[in-house]
């Protein structure tokens, strides 16, 4: 894919519950191009693509995220206000998965090939970190990457005394700016691996590193990225990420 001797980045931008696109395009990968994952220097992730790059980095099973995406989504959906109901702890769900699978040595695995994104609660400035002292400053960043405001709550999680909120509000494709990053999104957009709606047009919205096309289509799936959708639609986001990346490595 890349000149011989050339370094290459993944970097996957925030998207809810639609990162069931990022499981797919694993799954494409992993079979058919393992060593993009396996060779990729860092592995950079904002928000909900933060826990895929984190869950890479350390080696844990795609099998295990789609398993925990789906229940998560349908424990959601249990409730008559879904996420929002008072019981229902986004946050704190992803949490006590994370404390429970990530092994113990996660912060010495992730540090120096995981890049997560951070947005500075003080003056809405980002943050990129790579560098992890413990397995538990390890969870603290993914929660900061992943706290969106009012939708996950309303008080911020914090990292070294500092408050963060959500990557994806600053930049949601960190490290984009590199020519050899390989960028994921699964919002038609410029990204290498993306839906595609048709024939780009002018109609376009550059939001925090990514650039979005403005498509019915994109319409729902930045909803369905804040509420969780049935296990059949799911598995069709599930597949769109797996075929669009078939496409994607057909052409390199």
């Amino acid at each position: 894919m890349f000149a011989k001797g050339e370094e290459w980045n993944i970097s996957f931008a925030g998207c809810g519950f639609s990162s069931a696109y990022y499981l797919g395009m694993l799954t494409c990968i992993l079979e058919s191009a393992p060593h993009l994952v396996h060779g990729a220097s860092k592995i950079c992730g904002a928000s909900s693509g933060c826990l895929v790059a984190a869950a890479l980095a350390v080696g844990l099973p795609i099998e295990h995220l789609w398993l925990d995406l789906m229940a998560v989504a349908k424990e959601a959906r249990k409730h008559r206000l879904s996420v929002f109901h008072p019981t229902f702890s986004l946050l704190r769900t992803v949490r006590d998965s994370l404390q429970k699978k990530l092994p113990e040595d996660a912060h010495r695995r992730a540090s120096g090939r995981l890049c997560v994104s951070l947005t500075s609660l003080s003056d809405g400035s980002n943050v990129l970190v790579s560098h992890f002292d413990s397995r538990e400053e390890l969870i603290q960043v993914l929660m900061c990457s992943c706290f969106f405001p009012i939708y996950c709550g309303f008080i911020p999680p914090s990292y070294r005394g500092k408050l963060y909120i959500d990557g994806a509000l600053s930049n949601n494709m960190p490290m984009m700016e590199h020519p050899n990053t390989i960028t994921v999104a699964p919002f038609c957009s410029e990204s290498d691996i993306s839906p595609k709606d048709g024939a780009w047009t002018s109609i376009s919205v550059h939001c925090n590193s990514l650039c979005l096309q403005v498509t019915a289509r994109n319409v729902r799936r930045i909803f369905t990225s804040f509420l969780p959708p049935a296990p059949e639609e799911l598995a069709e986001i599930f597949q769109s990420g797996y075929t669009d990346t078939l496409h994607f490595l057909r052409q390199e």
